[in-house]
């Protein structure tokens, strides 16, 4: 009886001593409820279009807030069905399944599986993951005080937002465009259980990672919804059979990847690392549509011309091991270094034949090739190939699926392109795709590359030309500059297709892109003129040469300089300045800076007389209608289209530049390391598709534009002049060639010039 009394006594002391540990060691040192109470989630810096679409997020978490009421019932009801099916019943504590985590520590073990949502917050938010005795009941009274501090649907949206679920990412709405690619109010009743069952392990049940597991995890979610009578039999079959494509990874809703990091570089040097976790959201100039249309168009352009000029080989070569598991694994370790580039997916070789192809991809998929997809590749799966063309097992190659699900080898392109369009009237961006893949390559072809801009900069020569007394009338000697002098030439610049049509107008001139007329019309107007002339236009004199090659684009000019320039035609005389970011707020809404556009056509901002932009739109117009850009009117089948192609020496780069109903717009193609893109290929077979396949939708339904002749110009046997000159003799302050006098050109006083 001693005993019992001494072993009563001891257990006594024993709880008493515990209680006394509890309430006057651990509990004043628990911390404060302020991060649950004054939650304040790390939310990243998310980007988007004029027109709301998300093109670009940026932070140390991938999240989204999304209040209690707005979580559909299907996701709170997969996960508590699984996680903690008394929430709303108990007041924190599961006391049974607490009980048996705390034998489970005494034992050596650990079951989380005892933890409740409102103890899981109170371990998420405030302690560690060790397994101790001490933080299991620093866990129990923290829980204790958050059931106290809040309501039980204010606790479930903290944990639904909070918890980890792999990829970075944290909160099931972010879960949900990870994995699946959409909203959460859009998650089915399978999507929804996967997503409920990645909590208990974010890396065994990350469906991205290991589906199968996932796969499982998703089955005891339904089931237990099911025993619990939250769903029927129906919808658990239906559940358990819906086929689930996996993303893993953000899903935007318009490709911009080059905006989207130009906008964090801005907002990163403003607000620090503050713009990674306080919610800021940039909303820019862009519009959803254009972007869209510019990506596609740059893409499908550069893979049109990597098409036409053939099949380079595999990307690489394996050995395939003759174990099943060992295979696996090299396929699984060598498609890591070769991810997919958009819809360009790699793949490994395991048979290959002149008749068929089969070949494994990242995902498991065993694909076949035969019949038109092996086409493109004829030439690397003859006998005769070379080693370094041929196609045969171990060979990584490119695939890609068509709308009919059929499979086609492919590559991935080494040439370069971009496309950029502004608001001609305002400067702002519509539409920007700097290179054809940001992963691969994140210089901004559009903003940093330098480039011969060939013939497109013969507008700007013209337009100098018009300061001097030509007009587009003028005749000018298209004839070679050796053919008109007794002057030793050290270059003698000759027309692309070796044609010389003699006497010529300057309006023809431009719309056949006639070098030599060009560099006649700069020689007798002189370089210096030309030089000052284009600052006009926002370009800087120091990357143009001082000498005649000028007129044929010799200088460097990057693709948004370009379109500047151009805009200055298409507004009428008004340079204009490209901005991009149009307002930034916080995570609440609230704005913290905002941009409106400029002001149209302010006197301070004209930098051409309206004479000047007018006839030289007429004469880029007719490059549109009847010259090297002709494909624009027929193509789009529209008449108020004006712009000019561009090709550089030996076709080392190919522009379009052109504008209509207030859009400016530019193409580039070119090798980052400049060479040759063929000798029959020029700006109107490279740049100008990927701005008509652009342009296509920006124009959609918007009706054509004509443009009234400002005061001062004179319509005189059909083409225009500036009034003062009407009446003038020959061509107003031209030094003329002495070994090619001139004559007068009809009754309005025009020069052939030299």
């Amino acid at each position: 009886m001693k005993l019992i009394l001494a072993l009563a006594a001891f257990i006594g002391a024993m709880l008493i001593a515990t209680a006394a540990y509890v309430f006057l060691v651990l509990a004043p040192d628990l911390p404060a409820l302020d991060a649950i109470t004054y939650y304040q989630p790390k939310i990243p810096l998310r980007i988007y279009t004029a027109d709301n679409a998300l093109i670009g997020e940026f932070g140390e978490e991938h999240r989204d807030f999304v209040p209690i009421k707005d979580i559909p019932d299907v996701m709170k009801n997969a996960l508590l069905s699984i996680e903690d099916a008394r929430f709303y019943e108990h007041h924190g504590v599961d006391f049974i399944g607490a009980g048996r985590a705390l034998v489970a520590d005494l034992g050596g073990g650990f079951h989380q599986g005892a933890s409740t949502i409102t103890m899981q917050v109170a371990r998420n938010f405030f302690l560690s993951q060790e397994k101790t005795i001490t933080r299991k009941i620093k866990e129990i009274l923290l829980t204790f005080r958050i059931e106290a501090a809040l309501n039980k649907d204010q606790i479930l949206e903290l944990y639904m937002n909070q918890i980890y679920l792999g990829q970075r990412t944290h909160g099931f709405s972010s879960a949900a465009k990870t994995y699946f690619g959409k909203p959460l109010n859009q998650v089915t009743l399978a999507e929804a259980a996967m997503l409920a069952g990645i909590p208990q392990n974010p890396v065994r049940h990350n469906p991205a990672v290991n589906f199968q597991r996932a796969k499982q995890r998703q089955m005891l979610v339904l089931k237990s919804m099911l025993n619990k009578g939250m769903i029927t039999e129906a919808q658990f079959d239906e559940a358990s059979h819906e086929h689930l494509t996996v993303t893993g990874k953000q899903i935007y809703d318009a490709h911009a990847d080059y905006v989207a990091e130009m906008v964090r570089q801005n907002i990163v040097a403003e607000y620090k690392d503050a713009a990674y976790t306080s919610g800021i959201k940039v909303y820019t100039t862009l519009l959803k549509a254009d972007q869209d249309a510019a990506y596609e168009a740059v893409r499908k352009n550069i893979m049109d011309y990597d098409q036409r000029h053939g099949y380079r080989g595999p990307e690489a070569f394996i050995t395939l091991p003759a174990d099943e598991d060992e295979r696996d694994d090299a396929i699984d370790e060598v498609l890591k270094k070769h991810p997919a580039n958009d819809k360009l997916i790699a793949a490994v070789v395991t048979n290959a034949s002149s008749k068929v192809v089969q070949a494994e991809t990242a995902s498991g998929e065993n694909i076949e090739i035969n019949g038109d997809g092996l086409r493109f590749a004829n030439s690397a799966l003859q006998s005769k190939a070379k080693s370094d063309l041929k196609i045969i097992p171990g060979a990584i190659i490119r695939v890609i699926q068509d709308a009919k699900m059929r499979w086609s080898i492919t590559q991935l392109p080494e040439v370069e392109g971009a496309y950029v369009s502004l608001n001609a009237q305002t400067g702002a961006y519509r539409a920007l795709v700097g290179g054809f893949d940001f992963n691969r390559k994140k210089f901004n072809h559009v903003t940093s590359a330098f480039r011969q801009p060939g013939s497109s900069i013969k507008p700007f020569i013209y337009s100098a030309a018009l300061e001097k007394g030509y007009s587009p009338a003028t005749l000018i000697n298209d004839v070679q500059l050796s053919s008109t002098t007794e002057e030793s030439l050290k270059w003698d610049p000759r027309n692309d297709d070796g044609k010389y049509d003699g006497p010529v107008t300057m309006r023809s001139a431009l719309a056949q892109s006639k070098n030599v007329v060009s560099v006649r019309i700069l020689k007798n107007i002189g370089v210096n003129t030309a030089l000052e002339w284009l600052p006009h236009f926002g370009f800087s004199k120091d990357k143009h040469p001082n000498n005649l090659t000028l007129a044929l684009g010799t200088g460097q000019v990057t693709p948004v300089q370009l379109a500047t320039g151009y805009a200055v035609f298409a507004n009428g005389g008004y340079q204009i300045t490209p901005w991009l970011i149009s307002k930034i707020t916080d995570a609440r809404g609230k704005v913290l800076s905002e941009t409106k556009a400029p002001a149209v056509a302010q006197d301070s901002d004209r930098v051409i007389d309206s004479r000047n932009a007018f006839i030289t739109d007429s004469m880029l117009r007719e490059v549109a209608l009847r010259g090297t850009g002709a494909a624009a009117d027929q193509k789009l089948g529209r008449h108020d289209i004006a712009g000019k192609t561009g090709t550089s020496s030996e076709a080392v780069d190919g522009w379009f530049a052109g504008y209509a109903d207030n859009i400016v717009a530019v193409a580039w193609m070119g090798y980052d390391d400049p060479k040759s893109l063929g000798g029959r290929e020029f700006g109107a077979t490279l740049a100008l598709p990927i701005w008509i396949d652009s342009m296509r939708v920006s124009l959609a339904g918007k009706p054509e534009t004509q443009r009234n002749a400002p005061e001062g110009v004179s319509n005189v046997e059909g083409d225009w002049m500036y009034t003062e000159f009407l009446n003038g003799a020959g061509v107003k302050g031209v030094d003329l060639d002495e070994a090619s006098a001139a004559t007068p050109a009809a009754s309005t006083g025009q020069a052939v010039t030299p």
